[in-house]
């Protein structure tokens, strides 16, 4: 074997496999022809950044970002469209990622913007300071 890995009739290859794990089972999706985003998030400084991969999108049209009760939903659709000489090939598809924004996130004021193929959406989560009251005591 050398080295080379056989592929055995009904097996997927191994790439396959990782793009369900990453993009969830077929059978998960919600509906037909919706297909998952991969993403990267962190929260650092006081402030929650969701990078998610949208190569070939015009943003302006094809993408819809939604924040409901601490939940961000992104959602975008693409259509591709290959010319060649003799052939002519379309690839489209809608894709939806929902994520659950940390608490104390300001929703309201999140941005968006989309650079070589990927959206980075910014959202503030101030810190809430911890501080002391005095509750004052009445007699009745």
């Amino acid at each position: 074997m050398s080295g080379m890995i056989e592929r055995l009739p009904g097996w997927p290859m191994l790439p396959d496999l990782f793009g369900w794990v990453e993009g969830g089972f077929p059978a998960a999706h919600t509906a037909p022809g919706i297909h998952g985003i991969r993403i990267e998030e962190r929260l650092a400084d006081g402030v929650y950044v969701l990078r998610a991969e949208l190569p070939g999108i015009d943003p302006a049209k094809d993408v819809e970002i939604t924040i409901t009760e601490g939940l961000l939903t992104l959602r975008a659709e693409r259509t591709e469209e290959t010319k060649e000489r003799h052939h002519t090939e379309f690839r489209y598809g809608t894709f939806a990622r929902s994520v659950r924004l940390p608490a104390g996130a300001a929703g309201e004021e999140a941005t968006a913007e989309y650079k070589d193929g990927v959206l980075t959406i910014t959202v503030p989560v101030p810190e809430k300071k911890a501080g002391t009251r005095t509750v004052p005591v009445r007699s009745v």
